[in-house]
């Protein structure tokens, strides 16, 4: 499994220095709505947030199960919302960006966050969000979900 991980990694950083040299204003535009999506995620702008997406997007998230699922923007909301319950300090820091050609960009990043008993968890994320005409049509995040 860690070498699967290494290898994904290995693959979208050579893809994504690949296409450094070929930064177009579209590219650009996605790394602002990146960017805005992660600040309302970390201000809980959960409504501000969900209608960065589609109406209707498709989702590869080890919390929604396996495969490709749809959610609306609702759904979006709702499962933000009884997420930050849980951990009412959560929050994201980006690590790096990766434009990968015209509707693509990968983000690194690590989710935190403290429940109620104090414990806190540390999770690092991929996610490749797909962005069409300024708004997000698929969002596909790996972690780790493996109890070690």
């Amino acid at each position: 499994m860690k070498l699967l991980t290494i290898l994904f990694f290995a693959a979208f950083t050579l893809i994504s220095c690949n296409n450094q040299n070929n930064k177009s204003m579209t590219t650009t535009d996605n790394e602002k709505v990146v960017k805005q999506y992660f600040e309302h995620f970390n201000n809980h702008e959960w409504t501000k947030m969900a209608n960065m997406y589609s109406a209707i997007s498709d989702f590869k998230d080890p919390s929604l199960g396996q495969g490709i699922v749809k959610q609306t923007r609702q759904q979006i909301i709702d499962k933000y919302s009884e997420l930050n319950k849980v951990f009412p300090d959560l929050h994201d820091q980006v690590i790096q960006i990766y434009p990968s050609g015209d509707k693509h960009i990968i983000v690194e990043f690590v989710s935190s966050g403290t429940a109620p008993d104090s414990s806190k968890f540390e999770l690092p994320i991929c996610t490749i969000l797909t962005i069409e005409n300024g708004v997000i049509t698929k969002d596909f995040t790996y972690f780790d979900n493996f109890d070690e």
